[in-house]
């Protein structure tokens, strides 16, 4: 495997959640890490049909969806583990690749805006802080063009400062760090999509074979 463009996370998470049964745990996620109500996800299809035909470089992230906000914003939300190498150049072509994909629908539906959520197993910016939204916009004055935007999580930061009381996205956080069992049991009580997923995660190397 390339690790350049893709990390083993990617691909196994990819592998467990790109499935319509499975939407209700990228819900779950998407909900808690951009604190954002949704009414209704879909799986964007097209790249499952066309991931055969691309290169490892193009192929990666772990999840790629259309929302509606209870607001009815319609949004393109795309989930990516990044390894250490090119940082910058993989946010920048995950959420190319996320935005752009939009135009395989011709015109059966309307242009979105796009989010990516950028999940790094290392420290890289030098703030205190293991969040961060970056946002890069125009220069253009009044004219409303398209605004770029990428949350960033960097896991190793993430400290659980009180187990028995972690909102929904520390739960997540946490689980996708890795934390002690007696953490987790609490975060799998508490989220039943957590608990899912381990699940799946768990099956899915009992099972694994070399593709």
């Amino acid at each position: 495997m390339n690790r350049k463009f893709i990390s083993n996370s990617n691909y196994v998470l990819r592998k467990i959640l790109n499935n319509e049964a499975y939407l209700e745990i990228l819900k779950d996620f998407i909900e808690a890490i951009l604190d954002m109500t949704i009414k209704d996800i879909e799986l964007n299809s097209y790249l499952g049909e066309k991931a055969q035909y691309l290169p490892k470089e193009e192929n990666f992230g772990i999840a790629d969806v259309r929302i509606r906000t209870n607001e009815n914003e319609e949004m393109n939300i795309g989930i990516q583990f990044i390894d250490g190498i090119y940082v910058q150049t993989k946010m920048l072509m995950y959420y190319a690749q996320i935005h752009l994909n939009q135009l395989e629908y011709d015109e059966k539906r309307e242009f979105a805006k796009t989010i990516t959520i950028n999940l790094l197993d290392f420290k890289y910016f030098s703030s205190q802080g293991y969040d961060k939204v970056i946002k890069i916009k125009t220069n253009e004055g009044n004219i409303n063009l398209e605004e770029l935007e990428m949350y960033v999580i960097e896991l190793p930061k993430f400290t659980i400062e009180d187990p028995n009381n972690m909102t929904k996205k520390e739960e997540w956080i946490a689980y996708l760090k890795g934390c002690e069992n007696k953490v987790l049991e609490k975060i799998k009580n508490n989220n039943k999509n957590i608990a899912l997923l381990d699940e799946l995660a768990e099956k899915y190397w009992l099972e694994e074979k070399m593709e």
